[in-house]
């Protein structure tokens, strides 16, 4: 037997003695003896159950997502277009990353549409002004956008790399209270990325830097019922209005 497999044996035998001692100090011998059962009843959510709950997780998903420094918008679907081609505009974009999944109406005539190709490099998108994407899903007690790769997300990267990502959202139906509530709503082995604000850090002495993991500006749109004829809804407190 060599030196290495005598040494991992003998590690091997001293985790088991160690751990023997555990379990008659339990009170058993077996593996999880005498472990009493950890109760599972965790709150799913904070958010209380009643007819208004798909509206409140909307509006606490806007404060959150502004918390983060995000710019929330609100418009009705047959406002979309006209709002992104605003969007667009207000940044002096001329091009942007497209992923296949996304319908031609969103994007102005104006605009180059770059589509996500893998054969594209980070070069090129980082050449290119904006991404538009959907998303999976957005939770709203931590003010997140979980991509998870689907024809209206595409490739992780391209949400990376270009300095300014737009993203719309479809309330209530894409809205969801908690992590929890998430969960079961997305598919384990899809390649996720959950985005909370712009990409920002604070490591060195404290001074918060934006646009080092990701893009600089995040740009959220909540498209759904807002009451306002297919216009923009006024902003939440600590939102931005188109």
């Amino acid at each position: 037997m060599s030196d290495h497999a005598r040494a991992a044996g003998t590690a091997h035998g001293s985790r088991e003695v160690v751990l023997g001692r555990i379990r008659r100090a339990l009170g058993g011998t077996g593996p999880g003896a005498g472990v009493p059962p950890v109760p599972r009843r965790y709150l799913a959510s904070h958010l209380p159950e009643g007819p208004d709950r798909a509206a409140t997780a909307v509006e606490l998903l806007a404060e959150n997502l502004a918390d983060y420094r995000a710019l929330v918008h609100r418009v009705e679907p047959e406002g979309l277009p006209a709002l992104i081609a605003r969007l667009l505009a207000a940044r002096g974009a001329r091009s942007a990353v497209v992923p296949p999944g996304v319908p031609d109406a969103w994007l102005p005539a104006d605009i180059t549409r770059v589509a996500d190709d893998p054969a594209i490099g980070a070069a090129e998108l980082d050449a290119v002004d904006s991404v538009v994407t959907g998303c999976a899903l957005a939770i709203a007690e931590t003010g997140t956008i979980v991509l998870d790769g689907s024809p209206d997300q595409g490739r992780r990267r391209i949400t990376l790399i270009p300095d300014h990502h737009l993203c719309v959202v479809r309330v209530p139906d894409q809205v969801v209270a908690s992590l929890p509530e998430a969960m079961p709503r997305l598919v384990p082995h899809r390649p996720q990325t959950w985005i909370s604000g712009p990409s920002a850090t604070s490591d060195i002495e404290l001074d918060r830097v934006e646009g080092v993991h990701g893009p600089r500006v995040l740009e959220v749109v909540l498209v759904g019922p807002t009451g306002n004829g297919g216009t923009a809804d006024p902003a939440p407190p600590g939102t931005t209005g188109p």
